[in-house]
């Protein structure tokens, strides 16, 4: 038996919002529980511009898109659906079920919405950083360090992680230089990047400079050029979460200070009861692995959630069979039930 769809009366158990590692891991694991989901996906994965995934057991080196169409498959194998489309709104009703609305008019009502819509890498103003993004500029040491291993690197400094990030890439390489872009220094902290070898240049960078499809150097403010061949710079990461004003859940800065998140507790759910998230809109230092664990986590979660809620229902029309609220809502209960020929 496979999960079954929207019920007559139009209704999900869960619309998975983002269709990125943790969303389709949510939803693997939400439609094997038997419930109705459809996962809504925009189709805008942070890392599309990565050659690959990195760091994940069993998938080491695959391409981001092979596995997330790999995904998409096995969600649908179990009777999920996986739409394409922009989520713009969600609204809550009176009888706690959601309204999520998208751009291209499609809207799906459910018992429960999980965020897993990630985030966007904010990247400084210097020229030629965006147009390499994903290749030779890179940010996380732990995804692509062993690409760039033995090579020539300059760190960019933007924001509080940038000394940590320096100290990180050295494990990867002993050409470092951390280009400090007018950051401050502290005398402790240049003194640790000295002894390992990290060589420190002053003053605004204003480009990277590519040769032959390659990036070549780093060209400061006053013209001249450290040559280089791979940049890292950490981002500020933003949460996609904008369409979630109308429930009074927006992002906050993140205690990193590297950006913001949807907060949640230690279940997944968010300020909002029945609206939960996972993966990098609430943790943005999670790699592919951790996005997807999270997804699988809160999804849990949230079956039992259901689980609650189908018992309390279940229980009132027990008590009361002739009540108008009871026979409304067990005939919701029902309407899941018929899939499975209960």
């Amino acid at each position: 038996m496979t999960a079954r769809g929207e019920d007559r009366n139009g209704l999900y158990d869960v619309v998975v919002i983002g269709g990125g590692a943790a969303g389709l891991n949510a939803a693997l694991m939400l439609a094997r529980a038997r419930r109705s989901v459809v996962v809504l996906d925009a189709g805008q994965p942070r890392n599309a511009p990565a050659h690959a995934v990195h760091g994940l057991l069993g998938r080491e080196g695959m391409s981001p898109a092979a596995l997330l169409e790999r995904g998409r498959e096995e969600v649908r194998s179990y009777g999920g659906e996986v739409v394409t489309a922009e989520v713009t709104d969600v609204s809550a009703g009176e009888d706690g079920r959601f309204t999520v609305s998208a751009s291209d008019g499609l809207v799906h009502r459910a018992r429960r919405v999980l965020v897993t819509t990630g985030l966007v890498d904010e990247l400084p103003d210097v020229e030629g950083l965006r147009e390499r993004w994903g290749r030779d500029v890179v940010h996380c040491p732990y995804c692509h360090g062993w690409e760039v291993r033995d090579r020539a690197i300059g760190v960019l400094a933007n924001g509080p992680m940038a000394l940590h990030q320096a100290s990180l890439f050295r494990q990867w390489s002993d050409d470092v230089v951390f280009f400090t872009r007018g950051t401050a220094v502290p005398d402790e902290q240049r003194e640790q990047l000295l002894a390992r070898g990290v060589r420190l240049v002053e003053g605004e960078v204003e480009a990277i400079t590519v040769d032959d499809d390659r990036i070549t150097g780093v060209r400061m403010a006053g013209g001249s050029t450290v040559a280089r061949d791979v940049v890292a710079v950490g981002t500020r990461m933003l949460a996609r979460a904008g369409f979630l004003a109308g429930l009074g859940l927006r992002a906050r800065e993140h205690p990193s200070g590297a950006g913001d998140h949807l907060p949640v507790d230690a279940r997944g759910q968010t300020d909002v009861p029945g609206v939960w998230a996972a993966g990098n809109v609430t943790d943005p230092s999670a790699q592919v692995g951790g996005a997807a664990a999270a997804g699988a986590f809160t999804a849990a979660q949230i079956n039992g959630d259901l689980v609650q809620e189908d018992t309390r229902i279940a229980v009132a029309a027990y008590r009361d069979p002739f009540s108008a609220d009871a026979e409304s809502q067990v005939a919701e209960l029902v309407a899941g039930d018929a899939r499975h020929g209960l």
